[in-house]
């Protein structure tokens, strides 16, 4: 029987160190989400309005460059974009202290997300190039939970810069984040190569036959329908803390109950949901769960507005529990159609073109889940259970047909590592305790769920 430790032990040595980069990541992001708009606002005296035009064009730019940078990390390799990215963070926090005016914050904040964009792009390529596919999804959630770990800390050490009210503290919290993903950079240059890293210049140069991810619809209807289904981070960000503030007999202090509770089960259950997930048949079922958590999650959290005194409180932790429910397998589910989806010699070109479809998927929707939830109270919860809905159901032909594109246009040989995970379906998953140490596996836990950049 595994000891208590072992049960909490990475699945491969690989992906314990790729867990110290995930925190260390984490940490800095965490730290940067939690005091950028006060640093912003107090620091530099920008207004709230300037700060969100700000994000709001850093974003259009970092969706701009998505492809863009895909195709550059299958040119240089991904292991050194990721690298390079993550350097390039750093530089952008170092000259925070510098800014004065709000043209020198929207070139920081321009520059930041498009090089973010070049890591979180070269982050997913490189972790499903270098996993040996029984490890992949085992792993990812395995760096899921770390992901969440730094999170915390991030948010608890900005919390602290925060607490005591002080301009010096808030000027060296940029510095701190600065030097976090310096130490990343470095980590990442120690990790081993992946396949894609190991060609050389000429061959990575060389043109790739046959039609790429922006021709392959099923690619980009799937990535569309995932990112719907990725709008269960609104409802439990901004739509449930709305609705229990002008909607219910709630005590705001229930929102902190809610956020720990999210946090904890991200941290302990991703592995559990990730369990049995091998494969597309598995993901698509995984699919499924989530979405009947997240249609349960619905159901409670509208009937929170005709309850009173406690049961409101346990209907809205009931109703959070199921979405981080659907959250789980809803992770589980991506990391495998990633892997099984894509051209193995195109995958930076393949992420990129995810993102841009992806966020074509969800970017809607805090404008219009916000309009149903509050305009339409009950009703509107049902349209946005059936939304989620008609996206899953949407993702089962839309994975089938990418799944034929790949076998039509990809050679066989090359398209057996896309598929290596069904030749191993038969056979048990990985235990999770560490495997032999000539393994060379490692996971890349990105923010398909969490809210920020992946790494």
């Amino acid at each position: 029987m595994p000891t208590l430790l072992g049960r909490f032990a990475p699945p491969s040595p690989l992906a314990g160190r790729l867990s110290l980069q995930s925190v260390l990541f984490a940490v800095g992001e965490g730290t940067f989400l939690t005091g950028s708009a006060v640093f912003f606002t107090q620091v530099v005296g920008l207004s709230a309005a300037q700060v969100g035009l700000g994000l709001t064009l850093a974003g259009v730019a970092a969706f701009i460059a998505a492809y863009p940078m895909g195709r550059l990390v299958d040119r240089i390799g991904p292991k050194r974009a990721w690298a390079i990215s993550s350097l390039g963070q750093s530089a952008m926090f170092a000259v925070w202290p510098f800014i004065d005016s709000f043209t020198g914050y929207l070139v920081m904040a321009v520059v930041m997300e498009v090089v973010g964009a070049l890591g979180s792009t070269a982050h997913g390529a490189y972790t499903i190039d270098v996993l040996p596919p029984r490890e992949r999804v085992t792993s990812r959630a395995y760096m899921y939970s770390a992901l969440n770990v730094g999170f915390t800390l991030g948010s608890l050490v900005g919390g602290i810069a925060l607490a005591f009210e002080s301009i010096t503290l808030l000027e060296l919290v940029p510095l701190f984040t600065a030097a976090v993903f310096l130490v990343n950079a470095f980590f990442i240059t120690r990790l081993p190569k992946a396949p894609h890293d190991l060609k050389t210049a000429e061959e990575r140069a060389a043109k790739v036959p046959g039609p790429g991810p922006m021709r392959n619809p099923g690619w980009l209807l799937s990535s569309f329908f995932s990112g719907v289904l990725w709008t269960n981070q609104v409802l439990l960000h901004m739509v449930i803390p709305l609705w229990l503030v002008e909607k219910t007999d709630a005590p705001w202090s229930v929102l902190a109950l809610l956020f720990g509770t999210n946090t904890v089960m991200c941290i302990f259950l991703p592995l559990a949901a990730a369990r049995g997930v091998r494969d597309r048949t598995t993901a698509l079922r995984a699919i499924r769960v989530s979405t009947v958590f997240f249609v349960v999650s619905c159901v409670i959290t509208l009937s929170t507005h005709q309850s009173v005194g406690w049961l409101t409180i346990a209907l809205f932790f009931l109703g959070h529990v199921t979405l981080t429910g659907a959250e789980l397998f809803l992770s589980a589910a991506s990391w495998t159609f990633e892997a099984e989806l894509m051209d193995p010699r195109r995958r930076g070109e393949y992420q990129g073109s995810a993102e841009l479809s992806s966020t074509l998927g969800r970017v809607w929707a805090p404008a219009v889940y916000t309009f149903l939830a509050m305009n339409w109270g009950a009703t509107g919860w049902l349209v946005i259970a059936g939304i989620i809905t008609v996206a899953a159901a949407g993702l089962h032909p839309a994975t089938a047909m990418a799944r034929r594109f790949l076998e039509q246009h990809v050679p066989a040989d090359v398209l057996a590592e896309a598929s290596a995970s069904e030749a191993s379906a038969e056979e048990e998953p990985p235990p999770l305790g560490p495997p032999s140490a000539t393994q060379p596996g490692e996971p890349g836990g990105d923010v398909p769920g969490a809210v920020a950049r992946p790494l």
